[in-house]
């Protein structure tokens, strides 16, 4: 398997291989069969009435079977997570036995996709979460310890807490202060700490990631302006106006309007 501009990358039985933003790519086995394209319109025939029709190829010898799949999310939302992936990620499964339990899972999907009972469309949804978050933990698990970034900051204990405060109550008003006595830091280790791995204070991420939820909400249209400033964490329309005027360039009115023209951003996975 590689990227139409990367090189080639062997798989084995067990890998999940992730592409975080749908990157073009070209799957394989020996050399003499060349590549045969997919576009969108071919992939739609694929599917009828709910399930995905199987593709064949390749030519005598030993079978090779791979599930596929994929996950549609906000692009804002998701980019603290997509922004910390490489365009093509693999993950060995394999013979570990703390993985039986998601190789089970994997077939047990293809049989309740082939035969689908009561349920199904949830319950494959849920097992197709598990899969990616594990996926993404073990990613994280085998990361050097030179890296950076959101994803290498959540093996570190004090970072990881601060990033689960912010992210689990936006609205409330911190302070870098009040971050550090959380986590049992100084303000300037704290702040140190999250430059490292983040690359940017924790008040700046924790702004960033107010207005990303504002925006999601200002989307779904049935709240007010006030209403959505007062959910992420702003006393007054007018600062948060200012604030989301900054960051994407337009008052939130304006840009709510233009948002219901067209779709969301979404990013295949």
């Amino acid at each position: 398997m590689k990227l139409l501009d990367g090189p080639a990358m062997e798989l084995g039985a067990g890998d999940v291989v992730v592409f975080p933003n749908g990157d073009n790519h070209m799957l394989g086995g020996t050399p003499q069969f060349g590549p045969v394209s997919m576009t969108p319109e071919d992939l739609t025939k694929l599917i009828s009435r709910g399930k995905i029709t199987p593709i064949r190829g390749g030519g005598d010898g030993a079978a090779t079977e791979i599930v596929c799949g994929f996950f549609a999310c906000d692009r804002r939302l998701s980019a603290p997570i997509l922004g910390g992936l490489p365009r093509m990620l693999r993950v060995s499964l394999g013979d570990d036995p703390a993985a039986q339990w998601l190789r089970s899972s994997v077939h047990f999907s293809v049989v309740e996709t082939a035969q689908p009972g009561a349920g199904a469309e949830t319950l494959l949804t849920k097992l197709s979460e598990l899969l990616f978050v594990e996926t993404i933990r073990r990613y994280i698990k085998d990361l050097p310890d030179s890296q950076t970034g959101w994803l290498a900051g959540l093996r570190n204990p004090h970072v990881a807490k601060v990033l689960a405060l912010v992210h689990g109550r936006p609205e409330q008003p911190w302070t870098v202060e009040e971050l550090a006595r959380e986590v049992g830091l100084s303000r300037t280790v704290l702040a140190e700490r999250f430059m490292h791995y983040l690359g940017q204070p924790p008040i700046q991420y924790l702004t960033k990631w107010r207005l990303s939820l504002a925006a999601d909400r200002l989307r779904d249209g049935g709240t007010s302006i006030g209403r959505v400033a007062e959910h992420v964490g702003y006393d007054s329309e007018a600062s948060f106006t200012r604030a989301f005027k900054r960051q994407f360039g337009l008052p939130p009115a304006a840009w709510r309007r233009r948002e219901a023209r067209g779709p969301a951003t979404a990013a295949a996975i």
